[in-house]
């Protein structure tokens, strides 16, 4: 028979954290006298929902209040370990549960139906193209409204709930609508389970009227999961490795580079053990940035083509056998498709699968499994990189800044580097940053993080303040430009989208001016630690930064870097040029 729920008051948890209904209420089928199994007050679905995320390892949840989900949020705050972090929108809160996976390996923030929902979706979309988990939440409509042909409010007037999630289908894994009790467990607990396998985000619709209503389901602590470990292919493996080491043996001088799938991948460790076996000179594409050790013995800088670490491409692109781990190549990385490889010297490992040349091919073969057994079974090679130690110059300084001279983008960098430890971490915003960031330095448990592959301006803002929930004992240091806006914020303003403009450029580049410190103090309002300042030159730049190192340190530091609006790395000219020039090409003919 039907499972019929008896009408529940949904009210707020106690001082007890939990959930209370109101009355004696309980679950009972249709015709039957006798009351089926009661369920315990704090058994709710917005308990179990909270549960299962702090046991995931989720402390922090970034969320936007609506009115389909207060009550979903009562309960989500009620959990002591879970910290709600109220975002004054969603796309900010979505960009901060990406920053969170980052550095905690998933992520979560709880919006509205459909109007906060498409708010967040570019934020999902994002952390989609960066396989990042991020558990989506939205509060959805009463479990009374679906199938009546009505009309909500907070959509676009048509009375078809699905709106919402089929716009988020093609940027999530899954997509669960929990409008039942019934199925509400398996249905959370399937979507949880597999944003963590596929490392990507999902979307969990919760009917505004369930949160507050115990179900015997939820009778009891969720039992953590244990996720299916996915196994290579072990005779798939042992060819791919056996045609791998022939291939690579027989070259002379060949080169590794790691990509940004090494992540998803869980195979950084197996790509430094790697390293260390074949002596191979070691390299990162842009987007992997921050995943392969810097001060690997090895280590001969970011492989951007034209505008990577001076030495490096000319290495990589002369070698006879590469590597790539992880590669992502597109546009952007591959700098408007204008690097000089040939496939059939390339060894493709992407995470579950090995190209080999121009073939063969081996599935089901995971590429940490693929590293750690290539390892043994390469000969030793360091030709690549006595190559490299041969032609290499060191980089120079920066021309030493005059007295109150304007302060120049490469003069501020030089001084960021000079911050970095193990204890802190970089944010690079969407711009110039990208380029002046990879020039940066990392010692050994820097963090860095950028968004490349979708490249969203403004990303890094939420973006920060999620990372920088996730590791409170890192420093987090963020470059952020002006067209975008216990950590230091260098806002480097230079009036415009300097990225668009040396791609092309336009009036539409230029942005209105704000007073930059003026607005954060107006935020932070006399609450809370933050300190502000502005700076013109060099000497204004030193005493700022050992202030914001020292007797702010435990502050929010925001320093607005005022530099001309054509202060831009050579990396930037050369990259937006090529990328135009991509971008221009004209339509094959008909």
């Amino acid at each position: 028979m039907d499972t019929v729920l008896s009408h529940i008051d949904s009210s707020k948890p106690n001082n007890s954290n939990v959930a209370t209904p109101a009355g004696n209420h309980s679950v009972f089928t249709g015709n039957d006298s006798h009351h089926g199994p009661t369920a315990a007050p704090d058994s709710t679905l917005g308990r179990h929902i909270a549960r299962r995320l702090v046991q995931i390892g989720v402390e922090d949840v970034f969320s936007v209040p609506g009115d389909f989900n207060l009550t979903l949020l009562d309960h989500l705050i009620a959990e002591p370990g879970l910290n709600n972090v109220g975002c004054c929108n969603e796309l900010n809160a979505g960009y901060a549960a990406d920053g969170y996976a980052r550095a905690r390996g998933v992520g979560a923030c709880v919006v509205t139906f459909t109007v906060g929902g498409l708010s967040v979706l570019n934020a999902i979309a994002g952390a989609c193209s960066e396989n990042l988990p991020v558990i989506c939440i939205v509060g959805g409509p009463n479990t009374n409204d679906y199938g009546t042909n009505r009309i909500l409010h907070h959509t676009i007037g048509l009375p078809d709930f699905s709106q919402e999630m089929k716009c988020f289908r093609p940027v999530t894994c899954y997509q669960a609508i929990v409008n039942n009790l019934e199925d509400a467990h398996e249905q959370i607990d399937r979507a949880i389970s597999t944003a963590l396998m596929e490392s990507k985000p999902v979307y969990i619709s919760i009917s505004c009227n369930l949160p507050g209503i115990p179900h015997p389901t939820f009778s009891r602590e969720p039992i953590p999961f244990s996720l299916s470990p996915r196994l290579s292919n072990k005779k798939g493996l042992e060819a791919a490795v056996e045609a791998a080491a022939n291939f690579l043996n027989k070259s002379v001088k060949p080169v590794m580079i790691g990509g940004p799938k090494l992540r998803v991948a869980k195979a950084c460790s197996a790509f430094v053990e790697l390293a260390d076996a074949s002596g191979y000179a070691v390299g990162a594409m842009p987007s992997a940035k921050g995943l392969v050790p810097e001060h690997h013995p090895h280590f001969i800088g970011t492989y951007w083509g034209a505008v990577g670490t001076p030495f490096c491409g000319e290495i990589v692109e002369s070698a006879d056998a590469y590597i790539f781990a992880g590669p992502i190549f597109n546009d952007y990385s591959s700098v408007g498709y204008s690097l000089l490889l040939k496939k059939e010297k390339a060894v493709i490992v992407q995470p579950d699968r090995v190209v080999i040349g121009n073939g063969p091919a081996f599935g089901c073969v995971l590429m940490k499994d693929f590293l750690r057994e290539l390892a043994k079974k390469l000969s030793k090679n360091t030709t690549a990189y006595d190559n490299y130690k041969r032609i290499y110059v060191p980089e120079g300084s920066p021309v030493k800044s005059e007295p109150k001279e304007p302060l120049r983008v490469n003069v501020l960098f030089q001084h960021i580097q000079k911050m970095l430890t193990r204890d802190s971490a970089v944010i690079a915003e969407t711009g110039d940053s990208w380029f002046n960031c990879q020039k940066l330095k990392l010692p050994g448990g820097c963090g860095y993080e950028f968004q490349m592959q979708y490249g969203s301006i403004g990303w890094s803002v939420g973006a920060t303040l999620g990372y920088a929930q996730s590791v409170p004992e890192k420093r987090v240091i963020a470059c952020i430009g002006d067209g975008s806006f216990q950590n230091i914020i260098f806002l480097i303003n230079n009036g415009g989208y300097t990225i668009e403009v040396e791609i092309h450029d336009g009036p539409y580049n230029v942005i209105k001016n704000w007073n930059y410190t003026g607005l954060v103090d107006a935020i932070c309002n006399g609450e809370g630690n933050c300190w502000t300042t502005k700076v013109y030159c060099e000497e204004e730049l030193i005493p700022a930064i050992e202030t914001a190192t020292a007797e702010k340190k435990d502050c929010l530091c925001f320093i607005e870097v005022i530099v001309h609006k054509d202060d831009t790395s050579k990396e930037l000219l050369e990259w937006g040029s090529r990328v135009s020039a991509a971008n221009s090409r004209p339509p094959n003919p008909q």
